[in-house]
């Protein structure tokens, strides 16, 4: 089973610089990554980012500090239950 960190404070800053350097703070996991798309979950829901050329630079899951740095097309929230019923349909949500 996947351990996931608890951050201390509920607190989220995001620091984006010439959309090419990306700060966050509040991370508990990162759910996923590729060069194009990092999918982050956060103090304040799932955060997924989109670009070019992403990569994760630092990376503190004890502190919820992440530095990405890549072309950053767009910054993403939404809540924690949509990640796992992405694709699930109205069907598979009435008999879960």
């Amino acid at each position: 089973m996947e351990e996931r960190r608890t951050v201390k404070s509920r607190a989220q800053n995001i620091i984006l610089e010439s959309r090419e350097k990306l700060s966050v703070s509040g991370v508990e996991h990162v759910t996923s990554f590729d060069e194009n798309t990092i999918v982050l979950e956060t103090t304040k829901g799932i955060l997924t980012i989109k670009g070019n050329s992403l990569d994760i630079n630092k990376l503190n899951l004890d502190d919820g500090n992440v530095v990405v740095e890549g072309t950053v097309d767009a910054i993403i929230y939404s809540d924690r239950d949509s990640i796992g019923n992405k694709g699930i349909g109205f069907l598979g949500k009435m008999f879960k």
